[in-house]
């Protein structure tokens, strides 16, 4: 089960570092002291006083004034003073008022723990819920992460499969506990959705689901990623949809999906998504049945990669995607029996889409009414078949900034 862990440390240092009050006030009062004899002479100087004859004396009603509106600003030193005092209480009425809901967050954040512990899946449930009720309440980023990273770890545990209707009792609890999983998983979705900086909102915090299976909904939809990083990194993803349509992920965040896999049935939706300088990686992945959708999605001034990956089933597709400035790579890329398209996408000048070394096998990879605007095509040492409608797509005769295996050069 999950063990208590030790919330972090706060960054945000609320140590108050404040001079002594005796420093402070006599600093103040010497500052204050300084001002009236600045004024003074200020005024006197305005007065043009330095240009009287020293024979003459100073007109005494004027001398007055001035002595009284010096002394009126050395009285306005002694508020200056109770000010700073006021300043200083009022620090450390804040620093209390936060070691007291710091502390009052430990306690509450240990009761759920324990009940995220339980051996009851009712009990965990609750447990889940409050949890996400202390990251809505946090008292700083810090404290938040904390209670995510928690329900994260959650997720993380190794799960026991489901046993079958053969063993009743255990399948039902293995029914409970999966509730307990997905609940999370929607709980995640939900709060990631919220715009940042509005209570509830978990955006910019960092998601760490590494290795984790995801066999239920995630929903993301339109949700800003503009800082943090979300790892889904040897995730596995089977029966679910994980819809990050019309999402953005800006150059403060990164999206991993590393050495994941992709199973039938699963779905993951960038659809209508913008990659503007939020790199996203897929090195490594499985697809064996899944599908990726960057259809529409603009990509800008950032990197999708798909070195290593696997694409043995389902489809990669970046159909009427508009890619500028931006590299998109599948090199190394194993691609037999899935698909990965590109058709009618818009590729310009200054992005790259790379295949090099890539095996791709029959019907697995085209670009039928693809717009290429000068942006180079590298599928150098790639093995396998021309992909369809590539050589349409760069016209004849091939630019310089295409190249392509000899076997695929149309002869003159």
């Amino acid at each position: 089960m999950i063990a208590n862990r030790r919330l972090r440390p706060n960054s945000d240092d609320r140590e108050l570092r404040l001079w002594k009050v005796g420093r402070a006030l006599t600093l103040t009062f010497a500052a204050a002291v300084l001002v009236a004899g600045g004024i003074f002479y200020g005024l006197v100087y305005l007065l043009d006083f330095q240009e009287i004859d020293t024979t003459k004396k100073l007109d005494t009603k004027t001398l007055f004034d001035l002595v009284k509106l010096s002394f009126g600003v050395v009285a306005g030193a002694g508020a200056l003073v109770a000010l700073v005092v006021a300043y200083r209480r009022q620090r450390v009425d804040e620093a209390g008022a936060h070691r007291e809901a710091t502390r009052l967050h430990t306690e509450r954040f240990s009761q759920a723990v324990d009940k995220l512990g339980s051996d009851s899946p009712a009990v965990r449930l609750g447990g889940v819920h409050a949890l996400a009720g202390l990251a809505d309440d946090a008292p700083d980023d810090n404290l938040r992460q904390t209670c995510i990273d928690v329900l994260c770890a959650y997720l993380r545990l190794p799960h026991t499969p489901d046993p079958g209707t053969a063993e009743l009792e255990n399948h039902h609890l293995y029914l409970a506990l999966r509730e307990v999983r997905h609940t999370i998983l929607r709980l995640i979705g939900d709060h990631y959705r919220r715009p940042e900086g509005t209570h509830g909102s978990w955006q910019g915090c960092d998601l760490d689901l590494t290795g984790v299976t995801i066999d239920g909904n995630m929903d993301f939809t339109g949700a800003r990623f503009t800082r943090g990083t979300v790892t889904f990194s040897g995730a596995t993803f089977s029966s679910s949809t994980v819809d990050f349509a019309f999402a953005t992920f800006s150059a403060g965040c990164s999206v991993l999906f590393t050495d994941a896999t992709f199973s039938a049935g699963c779905s993951v939706s960038f659809i209508g998504a913008t990659f503007s300088g939020g790199p996203a990686y897929f090195g490594g992945a499985a697809i064996s049945g899944g599908a990726l959708y960057f259809g529409e999605t603009t990509i800008s001034d950032t990197t999708v990669y798909f070195g290593d990956a696997t694409i043995s089933d389902g489809m990669v597709y970046f159909g009427h995607a508009t890619i500028s400035n931006s590299t998109v790579t599948f090199g190394d890329a194993a691609i037999s029996g899935g698909r990965v398209t590109f058709d009618h996408a818009t590729i310009s000048s200054d992005s790259s889409v790379y295949f090099t070394r890539a095996a791709i096998s029959s019907d697995t990879v085209s670009f039928n009414g693809t717009t290429i605007s000068g942006g180079m095509l590298n599928f150098s040492d790639t093995t396998g078949p021309a992909p369809a409608g590539l050589l349409t797509a760069v016209g004849s005769p091939v630019p310089t900034t295409v190249i392509l295996p000899q076997a695929w050069t149309p002869i003159p």
